[in-house]
C-alpha cells in the first residue's frame, strides 16, 4: 500500500508538473483530473474449451484521464453530471509465455449512483482497443496452447464499480471492484477471449477542482415518441479452423423505438444475418445440397434499451432466435455497444442518422463486432 502511494502520487506529479502553476488561475481546467488505480484479480475459465492454466493472479495498472460534466450541454445534468474518462490499462495476466501482456486504451463513462458530501458511489463503463503481446500461432514460432486469443489486436471492454472518498477539492481515494474482457469478436480463430475480476485501489487528482458549479438541468425533449427504424451492418468471422479465410457477415436490423423520460429509448424488432463462413462450410462439406444458401442465415426477435448521452447512445439489446442457421450456438444472444448520431430532429422525414458499433457474444463469448449505420423516420 504504502508503495503504491508513493508511485500514485510521483506519477501524478510528473504528469501535472507543467500545468500546476497556470492551473492555480485557470477556472477552464476545474473538473479535469488524473486518476491512477492498481489492481489484481484472477482469469475465469468461461468455458470448456478453454484449456490455457490458470494463473494464480492477474494484476495491472489503470490510468484515467477524467472530466467531470458541469451541465454545459443539456444532456449531462439529466444524467446526474457524470464523468468522461480517456484510460490506459497495463494488464500482466500472470503467466506471460501463455497469455502475454495487454495494453489498452479506451474511453469511458463514469455514472454517479449514490452521492454524498465526502461519499459517492460510482459505476464506470468503458470499450475501446487492446494489445496483446501473446496469440495463438502456428508460425514461426509455434504458440497452440493459447487458444484464448487469435490476434494482436483486440476489444478491450471495462466495468467498475468505485465506492469513493472525497479528502477535498484536489484529492479523492477510492476502492472498488472491477471485470474487464478482451477478444477479437472471431475476426481470428481461436478467439475465446480473456475475462478478468478482480479489485483496486486508486486515487484522483484535480490540479484546480474536482467540484466545477453544476448547471440546471435542461429540459430534455418531450417522451414518448415513438420511430420506425433500421440499422444495416457488416462484420467479419471466421469458422473453427485457426488462420483460416476471413467471411463477410451481412446484418440488417428492423425494430419500433419508444422515448421515455426524454433520456432513453426503448426498442423491439427483428435481426437478420447471412453468413458466408456458414455458406462456405456447408459447400465444401456437402453438407445440404442446393440449401447452403437457406443455412446460412439467422433471423432473431431482438428487445433493448438505448441511454442516451447526447449524441452517444449506449446500447444493451438480447435476442432470441427464430431461424438458426447451420452450425448452431445458443438460443439466446446479446448486443452491447452504441450509435453515435449525426442527425437528431423532433420533426422531419429523417428524424435520425447514426453511425454503428457493437459486439455481439453467446454468453460470454463473442460472435462478431458489427459496424454500419441506422436511421429512424
Amino acid at each position: 500500500m504504502r508503495h503504491f502511494l508513493t508511485h500514485t502520487c510521483l506519477l501524478l506529479a510528473i504528469l501535472y508538473a507543467p500545468l500546476y502553476a497556470g492551473a492555480q488561475t485557470n477556472d477552464k481546467l476545474t473538473g479535469y483530473g488524473l486518476e491512477v488505480n492498481t489492481f489484481a484479480g484472477h482469469v475465469i475459465k468461461h468455458s470448456a474449451k478453454f484449456h490455457l492454466p490458470l494463473p494464480d493472479l492477474s494484476t495491472g495498472v489503470d490510468v484515467n484521464m477524467v472530466y467531470k460534466c458541469s451541465g454545459r450541454k443539456q444532456w449531462e445534468g439529466c444524467r446526474k453530471y457524470p464523468t468522461l474518462g480517456l484510460g490506459f490499462t497495463y494488464t500482466n495476466y500472470g503467466i506471460d509465455s501463455v497469455y502475454g501482456r495487454c495494453f489498452s486504451l479506451y474511453p469511458n463513462l463514469t455514472i454517479p449512483l449514490i452521492t454524498g458530501k465526502k461519499i459517492e458511489w460510482t459505476v464506470r463503463i468503458g470499450d475501446g482497443i487492446g494489445y496483446v503481446t501473446k496469440k495463438y500461432s502456428r508460425n514461426p514460432i509455434s504458440d497452440t496452447l493459447n487458444n484464448a486469443i487469435g490476434s494482436h489486436i483486440n476489444d478491450y471492454a471495462s466495468f467498475n464499480t468505485d465506492l469513493r472518498y472525497k479528502a477535498n477539492k484536489h484529492w479523492d481515494f477510492q476502492i472498488g471492484m472491477n471485470f474487464t474482457h478482451i477478444s477479437d469478436a472471431s475476426y481470428h480463430q481461436p478467439n475465446l477471449g480473456i475475462n478478468l475480476y478482480g479489485a483496486h485501489i486508486g486515487i484522483r487528482y484535480f490540479p484546480v477542482s474536482s467540484k466545477p458549479e453544476h448547471l440546471p438541468c435542461k429540459p430534455m425533449p418531450s417522451s414518448h415518441r415513438i420511430l420506425l427504424q433500421a440499422r444495416l451492418g457488416i462484420a467479419f468471422n471466421q469458422i473453427e479452423a485457426p488462420q483460416g479465410p476471413t467471411y463477410p457477415v451481412y446484418l440488417t436490423s428492423l425494430y419500433a423505438s419508444r422515448r421515455w423520460k426524454g433520456k432513453n429509448k426503448m426498442y423491439a424488432g427483428l435481426d437478420y444475418s447471412y453468413h458466408e463462413a456458414i455458406y462456405a462450410f456447408e459447400r465444401n462439406n456437402e453438407a445440404d445440397p442446393g440449401k447452403e444458401a437457406a443455412n446460412s442465415y439467422k433471423v432473431a426477435v431482438i428487445a433493448g434499451n438505448e441511454f442516451l448521452f447526447g449524441r452517444v447512445g449506449i446500447i444493451l439489446q438480447v435476442g432470441y432466435y427464430l431461424k438458426e442457421a447451420a452450425l448452431k450456438q445458443d438460443k439466446y444472444y446479446q448486443k452491447i455497444g452504441g450509435h453515435y448520431y449525426l442527425v437528431q430532429k423532433e420533426k422531419g422525414p429523417i428524424k435520425e442518422f447514426f453511425l454503428t458499433g457493437f459486439l455481439k457474444t453467446h454468453k460470454s463469448v463473442a460472435e462478431l463486432a458489427e459496424f454500419g449505420f441506422g436511421f429512424g423516420f
